[in-house]
C-alpha cells in the first residue's frame, strides 16, 4: 500500500512509519517540522515538508495514495489549556483541510490518532469504547473528540473508511518533545542527569503506560478495515505514578529527590484502558512490559546524552 503518514517525523509517527516501510509499504511522510525531526525520518520513506493548510502541496502528495495515517496535532496537555486557540486551529482547522483534500483527490481511508482524554473524569475503569464521552477536563481532549466526531460526519455523508484509535499514554525511544510535558521521559531525563524529579498531584495518579512499537503496531494490524471503527489502545495495566518512579530508580541504580509540582489544569485522577475489542477484531495487543519497555527508553536516553 501506498501510505501517506501527517505527522510522521514526529515520536509515535516515526515509529509508525519504519514499521509500514519493514512490512513493504510505500509511505510520504508529510510534516511540516514544527515538532517533528527530520533525523527521526527513515532515508526509505518519501518526505514532504509541508502543513496541513497548504491545499496544493497536500492534493498533490495524496496523489495515488490508499490511506492515510494522521497523526499531525499539537497534544501537551497544559499547554492546550494556556494556548486554546493554538489547538483548535492545528488539530481542528488542520484536521479539516485534511479530509477536504482527500475527499477532493478521492483518497477514503483515515486512521486517526485520538486519545483516551475523550473520555474525560471517568466513572468506572477499565474504559471500554462504550464508556460515556464526557465533557473533555482539556482543550486537547476537546480537541481530539471534535475530530471523531468530523470523522463520523465524513464516514457517514462522503463514506470515508475512518478508524479511530484512542491512545492511553506512549512511552518509548524517540521522545524529542520541546518542551517535554509526558512524564516518563521527564523522570528519566530528571533521573539521568540526577536532578530533582517534577512530579504532580503526589505521584497519586493512575495511568496507562504503552510501549510505543506496541502502538505503533495497532496502525498496521488496522490497515485493511473498512467502514467505521473506535479502538481503545493500551495494556489495561493501571499504574502509580510513584510505582513507576521506583522501576526507573531500580533500573538506574539508585534514586533522586522529588520535586512536588503540586497540582495542574486538565489532568484527570486515574485511567487505564480495557483494549479487548481491538483484540478481538484485528488481533492486536500490547507485547512489552512496562520494565522492558522502560530499559529501552533508558538506554535511548542515554545514548542522547553522549
Amino acid at each position: 500500500m501506498k501510505i501517506l503518514v501527517t505527522g510522521g517525523a514526529g515520536f509515535i509517527g516515526s515509529h509508525i512509519h519504519r514499521l509500514l516501510l519493514d512490512k513493504g509499504n510505500s509511505v510520504i511522510v508529510y510534516d511540516n517540522l514544527s515538532r517533528g525531526f527530520k533525523q527521526s525520518i527513515d532515508s526509505r520513506a518519501e518526505f514532504i515538508l509541508g502543513s496541513l493548510n497548504e491545499k496544493e502541496k497536500l492534493e498533490k502528495a495524496l496523489k495515488e495514495v490508499d490511506a492515510v495515517i494522521h497523526l499531525a496535532s499539537y497534544i501537551a496537555v497544559g499547554e492546550s489549556m494556556e494556548n486554546p486557540f493554538s489547538y483548535i486551529e492545528n488539530n481542528i482547522i488542520g484536521t479539516a483541510y485534511l479530509l477536504e483534500a482527500m475527499r477532493n483527490t478521492g483518497v477514503k481511508k483515515i486512521i486517526f490518532s485520538s486519545t483516551a482524554c475523550v473520555y474525560g473524569n471517568p466513572d468506572e475503569l477499565p474504559l471500554t469504547e462504550d464508556s460515556p464521552l464526557k465533557e473533555p477536563t482539556n482543550i486537547y481532549g476537546f480537541t481530539k473528540l471534535t475530530i471523531e466526531n468530523l470523522l463520523k460526519f465524513y464516514h457517514k455523508n462522503y463514506r470515508f473508511d475512518a478508524v479511530i484509535l484512542r491512545y492511553f499514554n506512549a512511552y518509548g525511544p524517540n521522545e524529542l518533545h520541546t518542551p517535554e510535558t509526558h512524564i516518563i521521559p521527564n523522570i528519566i531525563r530528571a533521573v539521568l542527569e540526577k536532578q530533582p524529579v517534577p512530579i504532580y498531584w503526589k505521584g497519586e495518579q493512575i495511568r496507562d503506560f504503552i510501549y510505543v512499537k506496541d502502538l505503533a503496531s495497532a496502525h498496521l494490524d488496522v490497515l485493511n478495515l473498512k467502514d467505521f471503527h473506535i479502538f481503545n489502545v493500551g495494556t489495561g495495566i493501571p499504574v502509580k505514578i510513584n510505582d513507576l518512579l521506583e522501576k526507573i530508580f531500580k533500573i538506574a541504580g539508585y534514586k533522586t529527590k522529588i520535586k512536588d509540582m503540586g497540582e495542574r489544569a486538565g489532568d484527570v485522577k486515574a485511567t487505564y484502558a480495557s483494549s479487548d475489542k481491538i483484540n478481538k477484531i484485528v488481533g492486536w495487543k500490547a507485547k512489552t512490559s512496562l520494565e522492558e519497555g522502560l530499559k529501552n527508553t533508558i538506554a535511548f536516553f542515554q545514548r542522547q546524552e553522549k
